[in-house]
């Protein structure tokens, strides 16, 4: 039995909530990883819409053990503004299905502050950040002056970590015209939530490796996308932690060895919110068109998607870095109508031929892309669940797909509805 590690493959966006829901069913537990509450993920259950920003999408699902590892960053209101919202749904909510990595970094009402001055002082050197402090609580975890939750368990610990954290962010807000942080009341906030953080806090390596030894299996879910990563992502406009498969290992405390199958979540056309180069961007009619159809907000922040046709370089590229097996192929019905599709095959730069996107920015910035035209299909794919009810122009299309990014398509979904999903390999049993 192998245990998933599941990621976007593209900028995020790409459908990761559905899959990872999908595919909790056949998991006994389920571990987010990296990143924090600027995730967003979407899961149609029935008439019922959840949208997560925090919680491991298993856990609208009974008897399955929901985990946030120490990778993430985590802010703790946000955390019960969240379940409270979802218990108002009627998903229950409890130690019994929730464990909170006891050395996972906090996100304080301080990192927002930072997070928004910064994007204020930059001006149009802004990266688009969600503002909900993620890169500053990163920033400090590095930094060696966070507040982790097991540190809410004790007063001496909880003060000299506050003095760290406050000698460094204070001296930052007086140099962006910010007055200094009020610590009594930030130690109060502190005191009033840590008992309910303290009740999910475990030793959450311990008890992953416990569970893999009885021959559980663990879903990893990953948050973001594959090409918003710190080091390999279309830098600085990305996020402020590793989006790629091995983050699963690190982010939760078991050994690469671990991990059984990478699934890679990409969208059958490419999606980007906020600054950043994006080499297939359209602004015309189809690019509206897509973005209309895909219903292309984003979850957390309400932005607008750009949006455009289908990059497998870019693919290609982070299914090779992440390791990745097999991909979920989502929203195929967003091209159902289509006359004509376009994938992006390669880039011409200055005149030079790249398949793959460099580094540089200033490379970046010239890209032209290299597209190979296909007929596309009038009939409706939406809530197909095999491959006999696609259109054979369809199942054309992911076959050229495949060959492009050199990687097999796992699951292909059709619709935001839990059941439209086509398996063709079960990523548990490979």
């Amino acid at each position: 039995m192998a245990n998933v590690v599941v990621v976007g493959a593209q900028w995020g966006d790409e459908g990761k909530g559905k899959i990872v829901d999908w595919l909790s069913e056949r998991a006994d537990v389920i571990a987010r990883f990296q990143g924090g509450h600027n995730a967003g993920h979407t899961l149609v259950v029935g008439n019922t819409v959840f949208k997560l920003s925090l919680l491991p999408s298993g856990i609208v699902r009974p008897g399955k053990l929901a985990v946030i590892g120490n990778g993430v960053v985590l802010d703790p209101w946000a955390l019960f503004a969240e379940i409270d919202k979802l218990t108002a749904q009627g998903v229950s909510i409890s130690t019994e299905n929730l464990m909170i990595a006891e050395n996972t970094p906090l996100i304080l009402p301080l990192h927002q502050d930072l997070d928004k001055l910064r994007e204020e002082a930059a001006g149009t050197a802004k990266i688009g950040t969600t503002g909900r402090g993620i890169g500053p609580a990163y920033e400090d975890k590095v930094g060696r002056r966070t507040i982790r939750v097991a540190d809410l368990a004790d007063d001496e610990t909880l003060e000299s970590r506050l003095d760290r954290l406050l000698a460094h962010h204070d001296a930052l807000r007086a140099g962006l015209g910010a007055t200094p942080i009020d610590r009594a009341e930030l130690t109060a906030k502190l005191k009033e939530i840590a008992p309910k953080l303290l009740a999910f806090a475990q030793p959450v390596w311990k008890v992953l490796n416990e569970s893999r030894r009885a021959g559980k299996r663990i879903l990893f879910e990953g948050a973001q996308g594959s090409l918003l990563d710190i080091d390999f992502g279309t830098y600085p406009y990305v996020t402020s932690s590793t989006t790629m498969s091995g983050m699963a290992a690190t982010g939760t405390g078991l050994g690469p060895s671990a991990i059984g199958f990478v699934l890679g979540i990409v969208k059958a056309y490419t999606t980007r919110v906020g600054e950043g180069p994006f080499p297939t961007e359209l602004t015309d009619g189809d690019g509206q068109r897509l973005g209309e159809r895909g219903h292309e907000f984003g979850t957390v922040t309400g932005r607008k998607r750009r949006c455009g046709w289908f990059d497998a370089v870019l693919v290609r590229q982070t299914c090779a870095i992440s390791g990745v097996n097999g991909i979920a192929l989502t929203k195929l019905d967003v091209l159902d109508g289509f006359q004509t599709l376009k994938i992006c095959v390669g880039y011409e730069i200055d005149g030079k031929h790249y398949d793959y996107l460099p580094t540089a920015a200033a490379l970046q910035s010239k890209v032209v892309p290299v597209y190979e035209e296909m007929e596309g299909w009038q009939e409706s794919t939406q809530g197909a669940r095999s491959w006999a009810d696609l259109p054979a122009a369809a199942i054309k299309y992911v076959r050229r797909i495949e060959e492009l990014i050199h990687c097999p398509v796992a699951l292909l979904s059709t619709s935001p509805e839990r059941d439209d999903t086509i398996l063709v390999t079960d990523p548990f049993e490979d």
